[in-house]
């Protein structure tokens, strides 16, 4: 059996400390890699796909997944306000005002 040595036989939190400064000297040198959004949805698709094939990716109860799409929604619209002009109003908002079952009022 080898012994670990140098990096590798420090306790974790050691280490975290260690790379996080690396980190944030690369980024103020300006040589750290910055991804791309394709590289970082390359990424995060093959963490993904790795954690359900181990089986240790998050289960998401049915109130998870409901609380995951409104935050998806939100963020897809900007601020969460009225919908741009590329976007069509959700179902509930279509005809607000105007009551249930009631045709639009005519623009006069």
């Amino acid at each position: 059996m080898t012994k670990k040595r140098g990096f590798a036989s420090m306790d974790p939190a050691k280490q975290r400390e260690i790379a996080s400064k690396g980190g944030k000297a690369a980024h103020q040198k300006g040589t750290a890699h910055e991804f791309t959004p394709e590289e970082a949805r390359e990424a995060g698709r093959k963490g993904g796909q790795a954690a359900h094939g181990r089986g240790t990716a998050h289960k998401f109860t049915p109130e998870e997944a409901r609380e995951a799409g409104r935050k998806g929604g939100r963020s897809a619209r900007g601020s969460g306000g009225a919908p741009s002009s590329n976007q069509t109003p959700a179902p509930e908002m279509a005809g607000a005002g105007q009551g249930l079952g009631n045709p639009p009022l005519p623009n006069v």
